[in-house]
């Protein structure tokens, strides 16, 4: 009975009329309210933790989700990418997909626990080998995971991801802050991400009616991994340009430093990891079904990469400007070290957003190569500065070593991507330049007040946001006159077609 009436909600609610650009901006409603909802649990369970556990613990548990990071990313499929690029219907790839999946989720359990001891040795943290072993359940969980789910991405009905996400979301909150209030100990985060990844596998069943089935066929196997290795190689990539810094720092600093390097980046990088998955998730297949309209998916890139500028380079300066406040007040003393890491990375998290709205482009008019090459580069840069920057600096270098080879290799992703989608360099530029002057301004202000305050508390924090606010809110609205830069009028086209 639950299985038909939770069914039924959710087939309710697709529209028979709906455009692909209406669909689309439903859709990132719902994934923007996922990922604002996620932030504030994730943001509230960060707090909560970091009063209670110390920077060594949050080193252990880096050190687990580091080692379980390492494994799923070499290890990955691409298959998700490559069903949701295709143009045909998937149905019939369906279960090949599921039984590799599966496989491959079992074996990486078994290789996660019995390289536990190594792992923990290698970042001469002993506490961290059960850790390991225990959070390995989380593979075998997601293996199971009702693959039908994919659809949610495909046919951009995001109403129903939000369900399949945010129950997970909320059971790994409620056990996390439920198992530190008794435990007061690192397993708090194992308990929380295991609930949360078995709630998740549960509602996969619940809300979508495909039953995967055991069947291995090579030849679909095949051609859906012709697409996906360049997903594998994007996705190596990526982990070692975002967590090859943290194996550094952890090797060579610490498990204590490790916990300050990981946190700040965590912290910095909120305009990367909340405001562009939310735009990547919906822009990748949108992009897919633009794949043959270059004009029409030139128009649609414009507009994602306004609003994510004008969301992710403010946020970006408030996090750069307020870092030392919001530590000293929400997570104590002991945190202060990580603040310049944190000024560092926000930078890079700014820039990051910017290049993340490229790379659903080059997969979704289907070549992932020229992301993967890109990266290449990135990493090759980061390799060279990493060591020197951070011996001479700690975690402080390590966040330059980040940031430098980043900036170099958005430039130049920037190009490639004007160059395919026959832009011109003013129309791209102009859509980063006015929010970057903005933040100038609004960084430069909170700047001159806080010489005027002795000693910032929770009001005058709040205080600051708001001021920082109403000057973003106040040049936006002056340039978008002056210079038509068209920010309302995309704002009051999203409330209107989401209304439709």
């Amino acid at each position: 009975m639950c299985k038909k009436k939770i069914r039924q909600i959710f087939n309710n609610v697709k529209k028979s009329g709906d455009t692909l650009s209406q669909k689309a901006v439903r859709s990132s409603f719902w994934v923007f309210l996922l990922r604002i909802i996620q932030l504030l649990f994730s943001l509230s369970r960060l707090i909560i933790l970091a009063n209670f556990l110390l920077p060594h613990d949050f080193g252990l548990i880096g050190i687990a989700l580091l080692t379980m990071s390492i494994l799923e990313t070499f290890s990955q499929t691409g298959f998700q990418a490559a069903l949701i690029q295709k143009k045909e219907d998937i149905n019939s790839y369906l279960d090949s997909a599921w039984t590799i999946l599966i496989l491959r989720g079992l074996i990486l359990f078994i290789i996660l626990y019995f390289i536990a001891p190594y792992t923990a040795l290698f970042f001469n943290a002993p506490e961290a080998e059960p850790i390991i072993q225990v959070i390995g359940f989380s593979f075998f969980i997601q293996a199971f995971t009702n693959i039908g789910i994919i659809y949610f991405q495909k046919d951009l009905e995001f109403n129903k991801e939000f369900v399949y996400q945010f129950i997970g979301t909320l059971t790994d909150f409620i056990v996390s802050i439920l198992s530190v209030l008794i435990l007061k100990n690192v397993w708090a985060f194992v308990f929380g991400l295991l609930a949360g990844n078995t709630a998740r596998c549960i509602i996969s069943y619940l809300i979508h009616p495909y039953r995967p089935k055991f069947n291995f066929n090579l030849n679909k196997i095949k051609e859906l991994f012709n697409f996906g290795k360049w997903i594998l190689g994007s996705s190596i990539l990526i982990f070692l340009i975002t967590q090859g810094d943290d194996i550094f720092v952890g090797k060579l600093l610490g498990a204590t430093a490790l916990g300050y390097y990981q946190l700040a980046y965590k912290i910095s990088n909120i305009p990367a990891t909340e405001i562009t998955h939310v735009i990547s998730q919906v822009s990748f297949p949108t992009y897919s079904k633009l794949q043959d309209d270059i004009p029409q998916l030139r128009e649609t890139y414009l507009k994602v990469l306004l609003v994510t500028a004008f969301l992710s380079i403010p946020l970006a300066g408030f996090i750069f400007i307020l870092a030392p406040e919001f530590i000293k007040i929400f997570l104590c003393e002991k945190w202060m070290p990580m603040v310049p890491a944190i000024q560092i990375l926000a930078i890079w998290g700014a820039i990051r957003s910017i290049g993340a709205t490229i790379g659903p482009v080059f997969q979704g008019i289907g070549k992932p190569s020229i992301l993967t090459k890109s990266m290449l580069i990135q990493l090759s840069l980061m390799i060279i500065l990493i060591y020197p920057l951070t011996y001479f600096w700690d975690i402080f270098g390590a966040s330059l070593a980040v940031l430098i080879p980043g900036f170099i290799i958005n430039i130049y992703v920037s190009y490639r991507i004007i160059i395919l989608l026959k832009c011109k360099p003013k129309n791209f530029y102009k859509e980063i330049i006015f929010p970057f002057f903005i933040t100038i301004i609004l960084i430069l202000s909170i700047f001159v007040i806080k010489i005027f305050l002795i000693s910032i508390n929770i009001i005058e924090f709040l205080l600051l946001v708001s001021i920082g606010s109403i000057i973003i809110i106040s040049l936006t609205y002056l340039i978008d006159k002056i210079f038509n830069y068209e920010i309302k009028s995309s704002i009051n086209n999203i409330i209107r077609e989401f209304i439709k």
